[in-house]
């Protein structure tokens, strides 16, 4: 996954495969097998091109990562430790990090409870949104 994000396009398993040569010895099928297993398990979308597959991750690195970090959380009989614990490891730049973070969240407040009780466009308002579309 972390080739396929560095790309930061759609690629082929011929451009990863030469990507990752730059370091090791690796067979063209192994990078076409786990490119397919990533497809099969929905970490990435794909594409075909003439004979091969253009594929993309589904999410970014940082939609990934704070799905595990989400996930890590939950699975704590006491999510408030977990978090202490969790600050505690962290280095200067990442408690910034998490500082700028907790800045920006702060502009964005939840909505009050109840204020998505209207239907879809009930309130006159233009969400933008089209409806379902095309999937890659």
């Amino acid at each position: 996954m972390t080739r396929v994000w560095q790309w930061n396009r759609p690629v082929t398993v011929r451009e990863v495969l030469l990507d990752l040569r730059a370091e090791r010895e690796i067979a063209y099928t192994t990078v076409m097998t786990v490119l397919d297993k990533l497809h099969r398990k929905g970490w990435l979308r794909r594409d075909r091109v003439g004979r091969a597959y253009r594929y993309e991750p589904v999410s970014s690195r940082e939609a990934y990562t704070a799905a595990l970090m989400n996930d890590a959380w939950a699975t704590s009989d006491n999510p408030a430790a977990a978090l202490v614990h969790f600050f505690g490891l962290m280095s200067p730049e990442q408690r910034e990090a998490l500082r700028d973070a907790l800045r920006v969240a702060a502009l964005f407040p939840p909505d009050p409870p109840g204020a998505d009780s209207a239907p879809d466009g009930a309130d006159g308002a233009d969400t933008g949104e089209t409806g379902p579309g095309p999937t890659r």
